[in-house]
C-alpha cells in the first residue's frame, strides 16, 4: 500500500522556522513552520489532531495572504499619493500661468521664439482636425488598415457616392496619395539616412572606446617628467597660472578657490587669478574677503574685476591674459566657479607637456556631485558620461583633437598666442579656441583617469538655458571657421573629420533629424499612412543607440527608457537653438550663467559672514552686518522662484498624443505606443515636472 503524507500530524515543532515580520507596526510577528519527521508519518485517523494541525496551517497561510495584500495595498497606495502629488503639482503649474514667455532675456529675440511656436501650434490644430475627420470615417466604415485597403475601398465602391462625407474623405485619400504622401516619405528616407549615417559614427565610437580598453590605451607621460616630479620642488615644476572665471555665483565661489589654493605645487611656481565679472557689490565683497583670507594663508592669490563686462567668459580670459606678468608664465589651467580640483591634479597634468612640444592643450574629464539629486541629473550624467568617456577619448586617442570643455583644462599658453587668444565673436569661446588651435597644427590631449568634480543644473529651466548656448554656439562658429578650415594646411583627412563629423554630424544632423524625424514626420505619417516609417526606425535602433550611450554609466540603466524619451524630448531646444546659430538670429548671441545650487557647500556663505574678519582691507564699503542681510534678503527671493510651463513641449506633447490616438484606430503598435510614451514625455518636460520642484 502506498504511504500517504500527514502534513499535519501532531507532534513536536522540529522543523525549520521561517520568520516573517509584517510592514505595519501594528501587526505583530508570527512564524511559518516548516513539516516535521512526524509529519511525515501513515496516520489512520481522519480526524482528530490531523483535523487541528490542518486548521492551524490554514490560518498560516491565510496570514500570508493577508502579508501579500498588505504589500499590494502598500505599493498601490504609493502609486496612488504619487498622482495625487502629480495632480497637485500640474494644478499649481497651471493655476500660476507662469511660462517661459514671462522669462525671456532682453537679448533673445522674442519675434523668432513666438513664430517658432506658433508653427508647433498649426501641426496641432491641424492634427486635431484630422483626428475628427478620421474618427468620423471610422464610424462611417473606412478601413485604418494598410493604406491599399483604403484605395480599394474607393475604386470598388460604385461610380455614385452615397453622401457628402464619403466624396469628401474619398477626394483627402487621393490628395493624400497623390500630393502628400510622395514628399513626405522623401523627407522620412531623407531623415532616416541621417539617422543610419549618425547611427554608424556612434558605434564606430563605441568600437574605439572597447578597442582603447581591451588594449589599455592611454596617455602616459615621459618617465622623466614623473621622476622630476618626485625629485622634489628642483624637478620638472613649470610656471602655471591658475584662472577662475566666475560672474555672481555666490553659491559655489568658496569651494572652487579652496581647492585651487590646495592644490599640490610649488607657491613659487603657481598663480592664482580670481577673475570675477559679478555686477552684484554683495558678492564682489565675499569673494575678495575670500580671496585676502588665502592671502594671509600664505597663497598667491589675486582678485580682478571688470567694470564693463564685454565679452562674456572670452572677454573676461582676454582681459587676464594682457596682465604683464602673463610672460613669465608657461601654462595657464582655468576651472570654472563650481569646478574643484584635486591636490593632485597639475601633478597628472602637466608632466604630459614635458618633451612633446607639440601638445597644446591636456583636459581632464568631469565629475559631478550632484549626479543623483533628481532624474533630470541622472539623465545630464548619463550623456555627459558618453561624451568624456567615449567621445573626448576616442578622438583624443585617435585623432589629437576634441573639443575643448571650457574647464578643468591646462593651456600651453604659446598654444593660445599662436592661435589668435581668446575671441569674443561667439558664445562659444572654448570650442573657438580648440578649433583653432588645430588648425595650427598643436595636439591635444585627454585623460579619462584624472577626474574634476564640478556640479549638474537641477532644474529644467538653467538646463534648457545651457544647452540652447552649447547648440547655437558651435553653428555661430561653423559659419565663421568654415573658410578657414578650408583654407588650413591641414590634410584632407583632418579636414574632412572636422567639417562633417565634429560640425556637421554631430553638432547640426543630431538635433535636426532628431527633430524632424520623431517630432514631426512620424505624427504626420498618421495622419498621411502612405508615407511609412518602419518599426526598426522609430524602436529598434533609437534602442540600440540608447543602449550604447548608457554603458559608460552602467549604474544608469534603470533609466534607458526615460533617457531615449528625454533627448527625443530635448531636440526641440537643441533644434531651435541650432537653427538660431546657423541663421545668426537674436537668442544665439544670448550668455546665461549656468545657476549653481552650491550642494557641496551649503552653508559656507553663511558661515563666512558669521565669522569675524582678521583683516578689515576695505573701509570704506560696506560691513559683514550689510553683507549678511543682503544675503538674507537674496535668500527670501531665491524662495519666490516657480516652475513655469514651457509652451513649446507642451504643444508637442499634445500633438504626439493626437497622433497617438490616431495609431491607435489603425492599430499600429509600436508606433502608438513610441507616440504614447513620447507624448507623455513630452507633457512631463512642459509641465516643468524633470528636474527640481520649487514648493
Amino acid at each position: 500500500m502506498a504511504p500517504s503524507f500527514d502534513w499535519w500530524a501532531k507532534g513536536s515543532h522540529k522543523g525549520t522556522p521561517v520568520v516573517v515580520k509584517m510592514e505595519n507596526p501594528n501587526w505583530s510577528m508570527f512564524e511559518l513552520e516548516g513539516p516535521s519527521e512526524d509529519d511525515f508519518l501513515i496516520g489512520n485517523n481522519p480526524t482528530g489532531p490531523r483535523e487541528k494541525a490542518r486548521g492551524k496551517n490554514a490560518k498560516q497561510l491565510t496570514w500570508v495572504l493577508l502579508l501579500k495584500a498588505h504589500r499590494a495595498a502598500g505599493c498601490l497606495t504609493s502609486i496612488a499619493t504619487a498622482l495625487v502629488s502629480l495632480g497637485s503639482a500640474i494644478r499649481r503649474r497651471v493655476a500660476s500661468g507662469r511660462t517661459d514667455t514671462d522669462s525671456t532675456s532682453s537679448n533673445e529675440n522674442k519675434t523668432v521664439k513666438i513664430r517658432f511656436y506658433n508653427c508647433i501650434k498649426v501641426f496641432l490644430w491641424l492634427s486635431l482636425l484630422l483626428l475628427g475627420f478620421e474618427i468620423a470615417a471610422y464610424f462611417k466604415g473606412w478601413h485604418f488598415g494598410a493604406p491599399k485597403l483604403q484605395l480599394q475601398y474607393i475604386f470598388t465602391t460604385p461610380f455614385g457616392v452615397r453622401d457628402l462625407f464619403d466624396w469628401l474623405y474619398s477626394r483627402w485619400v487621393l490628395i493624400r496619395v497623390e500630393y502628400l504622401a510622395p514628399p513626405l516619405q522623401f523627407l522620412a528616407n531623407v531623415c532616416i539616412i541621417l539617422f543610419l549615417i549618425q547611427s554608424i559614427d556612434r558605434l564606430v565610437l563605441c568600437l574605439g572606446c572597447f578597442w582603447i580598453r581591451f588594449k589599455k590605451i592611454k596617455p602616459i607621460p615621459k618617465q622623466d617628467a614623473v621622476a622630476d616630479l618626485e625629485s622634489g620642488e628642483d624637478g620638472f615644476f613649470p610656471m602655471v597660472l591658475v584662472q577662475i572665471p566666475m560672474c555672481n555665483e555666490k553659491e559655489v565661489y568658496q569651494q572652487s578657490i579652496a581647492a585651487v589654493c590646495n592644490l599640490d605645487w610649488p607657491k613659487s611656481k603657481i598663480l592664482i587669478q580670481v577673475l570675477d565679472d559679478s555686477d552684484d557689490p554683495t558678492t564682489q565683497l565675499l569673494i575678495k574677503e575670500e580671496v585676502h583670507k588665502w592671502q594671509q594663508e600664505g597663497a598667491d592669490i589675486v582678485y580682478r574685476h571688470r567694470v564693463i563686462r564685454d565679452g562674456y567668459k572670452a572677454g573676461n580670459l582676454k582681459s587676464a591674459m594682457r596682465c604683464s606678468y602673463v610672460k613669465d608664465y608657461e601654462f595657464v589651467a582655468i576651472f570654472d566657479a563650481d569646478f574643484q580640483p584635486t591636490p593632485h591634479f597639475l601633478k597628472r597634468t602637466v608632466p604630459h607637456f614635458k618633451d612633446n612640444e607639440d601638445v597644446g592643450l591636456v583636459q581632464a574629464r568631469w565629475s559631478f556631485v550632484n549626479k543623483d539629486e533628481n532624474l533630470l541629473t541622472r539623465l545630464q550624467n548619463i550623456n555627459l558620461s558618453f561624451h568624456f568617456e567615449v567621445e573626448q577619448q576616442v578622438n583624443g586617442i585617435f585623432i589629437n583633437f576634441f573639443g575643448f570643455n571650457g574647464t578643468a583644462g591646462v593651456w600651453r599658453i604659446k598654444a593660445l598666442v599662436d592661435s589668435g587668444g581668446w575671441l569674443e565673436r561667439t558664445t562659444v569661446e572654448d570650442m573657438d579656441i580648440a578649433v583653432r588651435a588645430h588648425l595650427q597644427g598643436w595636439k591635444f590631449v585627454f585623460l579619462n583617469d584624472v577626474e574634476c568634480q564640478c556640479e549638474l543644473p537641477e532644474s529644467y529651466e538653467a538646463y534648457r538655458k545651457q544647452q540652447h548656448r552649447w547648440h547655437s554656439g558651435p553653428m555661430q562658429l561653423f559659419r565663421l571657421c568654415l573658410p578657414d578650415i578650408i583654407c588650413a594646411k591641414i590634410s584632407v583627412w583632418k579636414k574632412f573629420n572636422m567639417i562633417f563629423l565634429f560640425f556637421l554630424l554631430r553638432k547640426l544632423i543630431l538635433p535636426f533629424y532628431s527633430f524632424t524625424l520623431f517630432c514631426i514626420i512620424l505624427p504626420m505619417t498618421m495622419f498621411v499612412p502612405e508615407a511609412q516609417l518602419p518599426a526598426w526606425v522609430v524602436c529598434y535602433i533609437p534602442a540600440t543607440m540608447s543602449f550604447l550611450n548608457i554603458l559608460p554609466a552602467p549604474k544608469s540603466f534603470p533609466f534607458i527608457v526615460p533617457y531615449l524619451l528625454f533627448e527625443n524630448t530635448m531636440s526641440v531646444t537643441k533644434f531651435n537653438a541650432m537653427i538660431s546659430g546657423l541663421f545668426q538670429l537674436g537668442s544665439a548671441y544670448e550668455w546665461v550663467v549656468t545657476k549653481k545650487s552650491g550642494r557641496s557647500s551649503e552653508g559656507d556663505l553663511v558661515s563666512l559672514v558669521e565669522k569675524e574678519p582678521k583683516h578689515q582691507r576695505w573701509g570704506s564699503e560696506p560691513n559683514l552686518d550689510e553683507m549678511k542681510a543682503g544675503l538674507q534678503q537674496e535668500q527670501k527671493a531665491r524662495k519666490k522662484k516657480h516652475n513655469r510651463i514651457y509652451t513649446k513641449e507642451l504643444a508637442l506633447a499634445f500633438l504626439l498624443l493626437t497622433a497617438s490616438a490616431r495609431s491607435l484606430l489603425s492599430a499600429q503598435g509600436i508606433h502608438f505606443y513610441f507616440l504614447l510614451f513620447q507624448g507623455i514625455s513630452f507633457l512631463l518636460v512642459g509641465l516643468d515636472l524633470i528636474g527640481e520642484q520649487v514648493q
